[in-house]
């Protein structure tokens, strides 16, 4: 007798739907329109004021895009499918406050704001149906006028620079040829070989794929740099070809240039493919190789590693004509012992003669920044210790004439600031050395939170006296000197009840009168009582939050809240770093698609910005012991709540973006703290991403252990609370690849527990849609709503069980 077996599979189904919209509450907030902002001239005297639409429709994501050499094209407009424009624009006196109009054209689509030398005109482009033209508004006249009927092509480079003439650009326009032809039916295999080379290569998306790619990408990054007078009717060619790059010198006798060639890789995006490095003699047309760059594929494992050979070939800022790059003395490799790990060369033109020597790094090369007088400030940086150190260059005698700052880069109680920049006589930003000192601006983290700071750092005793620091209860940031009167700043202001605006402020007078008078968008955040709260976790960590209930919340009256956590973990090399406080309390309470504040709306109590710190310890790894610090921080998070009286300790969700995404599942997978999470675009199986993820730089194969005790995926049978999954359908950011949330929701599922899926058409890491946005909002609230708020509460729920 046959045995018949019957099988009963249970499963939701897939299914499509029309976007939906998140309660008036939250909606009302994504419809608003948002703040303009503000692009100063270089006095500061004026400023134009730029206002944009709120978040695109789905229609315009639709439009056709190719994905190929790591970028994301138009192939119609020659521009990015992912650009933000701005919508309209006008100019603002700063001295009296007034908003002058300006003429453009109607319904435009504006980026690439540039001021002229003489600031007496605007330089932007509109980008129309059927391409990218280039338009200059006069500043006295108020009007505006389209510079050529020929359109740009922007996809690689900037589409324009100023000559310092003020009357000339030089544009990048498409290249005049047909569209070619792509055949259908593949000519043969795709073919990689490697040769006995350690070629460790991270997980970039969107590269190119086959030949048709190649055929396409070759195609599409064709410019064509012409010079231009502003009226169009003079146009001289210079330069043809995948220039990825180009730059006038600063006397502009020079023209530097990038060019892309042949053979293009398959593993790694457009900036990593071979190129050659020339300067171009404007008066004569003659033509110097600077540098031929082989293609970088090949690169030694580590984060503090780089590529062989030269990088980072730029003008002097400080020299009429003056090259400047670096090499790595160490193969690129920061475990070969090496007398500098990198050098820094210059070249005079006409570029005949050998390089110089400039200076020798201790530490890996990060940035020099030109200055007036023979001086220049260097940065180098060391990531495997967070070490930076920042230098005095005497550019004359090619040394470093002493170490300003020694200091971990991370330690933001420690930080100096920033140099404050003037133009130069060539119209290139330079460090203003002014006897012996520079002007500093920084963000003044401090015990009491961020308190920005104008300061002035003698050179000689490196020393600082500050000249201006943000008071309480005011959050007070310094924008721009005026290159006119030192005296005159200009700031952005806020505190907790008051929308950030503009404002000029006599550091002599010690006077301040407001340039802009801004409403607040979200008026309906003015309706939420904000706090900063400090606590410390099990281990002494001092930990902060900023809590978020309605104002007119009273825990005698209405009992306790349920809790959403939100928080993105981040790794320190000690204890006294990860303690410091990272927030202010006097900030204005704003929003974007992405935060939690809205649930504070619905009768949450919101946790944002919430610290979760991953310490390593006695020369550990902090990720060695990664999820025993993420349950520390959570428990702390959620006694603290309670222990204020606010949150139910019942009724408490967590959630997160990216990194944060993949804090939310390990906490379901490692703890029964929470009664369920929100995933947003995270990556859950981090063999997926095997030479190393975040801030971890050991490989799979160096530690494999590692990879799967970090990976939820690996531990999906223990996620047994409710999930949201949220992605981008075509997320190229490296790492969370769509098929992250795809496989970790298949594994919930294949483990009988509770998650949903939802996946964002056209969406990439970051969500840009407003049906997008609203849907997602609208999920998140649904899930919270039946998950958290109205969890059916069990007698043992909400106690840690140390078996998972």
């Amino acid at each position: 007798m046959k045995k018949i077996f019957f099988f009963l599979i249970i499963s939701l189904p897939v299914f499509s739907q029309e976007y939906k919209k998140p309660p008036e509450v939250i909606s009302s907030m994504i419809e608003a329109e948002p703040q303009p902002t503000l692009n100063f001239n270089n006095n500061g005297d004026l400023a134009l004021m730029l206002r944009r639409d709120g978040y695109k429709s789905i229609e315009d994501l639709a439009i056709e895009e190719l994905r190929i050499g790591g970028t994301r094209i138009d192939p119609v407009r020659y521009t990015s499918s992912r650009m933000t424009y701005y919508n309209s624009f006008s100019l603002l006196d700063i001295n009296t406050g007034e908003n002058i109009q300006m003429n453009h054209p109607e319904n435009g689509k504006f980026s690439f704001f540039s001021w002229s030398p003489d600031e007496s005109k605007v330089a932007y482009t509109n980008t129309t149906e059927d391409g990218v033209e280039l338009w200059i508004t006069d500043i006295k006249t108020k009007q505006s006028r389209k510079v050529s009927d020929k359109y740009l092509n922007d996809i690689l480079v900037s589409p324009f620079q100023w000559y310092n003439s003020g009357s000339e650009l030089l544009i990048s326009l498409r290249c005049n040829s047909d569209m070619p032809s792509i055949k259908t039916v593949p000519s043969g295999p795709i073919i990689q070989q490697t040769n006995n080379q350690i070629a460790p290569s991270r997980t970039y998306q969107d590269l190119i794929k086959n030949s048709n790619d190649e055929i396409l990408f070759e195609y599409l990054s064709c410019i064509e740099l012409h010079k231009v007078s502003l009226n169009g009717k003079k146009s001289e060619f210079i330069e043809k070809g995948m220039v990825k790059d180009y730059d006038l010198s600063p006397d502009q006798d020079y023209l530097l240039i990038k060019k892309i060639k042949r053979p293009f890789s398959y593993l790694v995006p457009y900036y990593r493919f071979p190129y050659i490095v020339k300067t171009i003699d404007l008066n004569n047309k003659q033509e110097k190789t600077i540098a031929d760059i082989s293609v970088d594929e090949v690169r030694p494992i580590g984060f503090d590693a780089t590529r062989e050979g030269i990088r980072s070939v730029s003008w002097r800022n400080d020299k009429e004509s003056e090259l400047y790059w670096v090499e790595a003395n160490d193969n690129g490799d920061p475990k070969v012992e090496s007398d500098g790990r990198d050098i820094v060369y210059t070249l005079k033109s006409p570029f005949s003669d050998k390089k110089d020597e400039l200076l020798r790094t201790n530490l890996r090369y990060s940035n020099i920044s030109w200055g007036s007088g023979n001086y220049a400030i260097l940065t180098e940086r060391l990531w495997k210790n967070r070490n930076e150190v920042t230098s005095l260059v005497n550019v004359k005698d090619r040394s470093i004439e002493k170490v300003l700052f020694d200091r971990q880069y991370d330690d933001i109680y420690s930080d100096p600031g920033d140099p404050v920049f003037k133009k130069n006589e060539y119209n290139r930003n330079i460090v203003d050395f002014r006897k012996n000192s520079i002007v500093m601006i920084g963000q003044g983290g401090s015990p009491e939170g961020y308190r920005p700071f104008l300061s002035v750092l003698d050179l000689k005793s490196v020393s600082s006296t500050i000249l201006f620091r943000s008071q309480a209860p005011y959050y007070e940031r310094p924008i721009k000197l005026s290159s006119d009167n030192e005296n005159i700043l200009i700031t952005s202001k806020e505190s907790k009840s008051e929308n950030p605006n503009y404002f000029l402020r006599d550091l002599q007078k010690n006077t301040n009168s407001q340039i802009t008078f801004f409403e607040n968008p979200y008026k309906k955040l003015e309706q939420l009582k904000k706090e900063v709260i400090n606590y410390k976790r099990k281990d002494g960590i001092d930990l902060s939050a900023i809590v978020y209930t309605l104002d007119t919340y009273n825990p005698e009256n209405e009992g306790r809240l349920p809790v959403l956590i939100w928080a993105y973990p981040r790794e320190y090399t000690s204890k006294k770093v990860a303690s410091q406080v990272r927030n202010s309390p006097y900030r204005f309470t704003r929003i974007n698609y992405g935060s939690p504040i809205f649930w504070a709306l619905r009768g949450y109590a919101v946790m944002a910005s919430t610290e979760m710190p991953i310490v390593g310890f006695d020369g550990d790894q902090p990720n060695n012991s990664f999820r025993e610090q993420l349950v520390m921080n959570a428990e702390a998070a959620i006694d603290k709540i309670v222990d204020m009286g606010i949150g139910d300790r019942d009724r408490v969700g967590v959630g997160g973006h990216s990194y944060g995404a993949f804090m939310t599942a390990n906490l379901l997978a490692h703890s029964d703290l929470f009664a369920a999470g929100i995933a947003r675009s995270g990556a859950y199986n981090r063999t997926f991403t095997p030479f190393g993820f975040q801030r971890e730089e050991r490989t799979y194969w160096e530690a494999p252990d590692l990879y799967n005790y970090m990976s939820p995926f690996m531990h999906a049978d223990k996620v047994n609370e409710p999930v949201l999954l949220i992605h981008g359908e075509e997320d190229n950011n490296s790492g969370t690849f769509p098929v992250q949330s795809i496989r970790f929701f298949n594994a919930i599922k294949g483990h009988g527990g509770t998650s949903k899926l939802v996946m964002l058409p056209r969406e990439s890491h970051g969500y840009r849609a407003k049906e997008s946005i609203l849907h997602m909002l609208y999920e998140m609230d649904s899930w919270l709503e039946k998950y958290v708020k109205n969890k059916p509460l069990k007698p043992d729920e909400g106690i840690f069980k140390n078996n998972k």
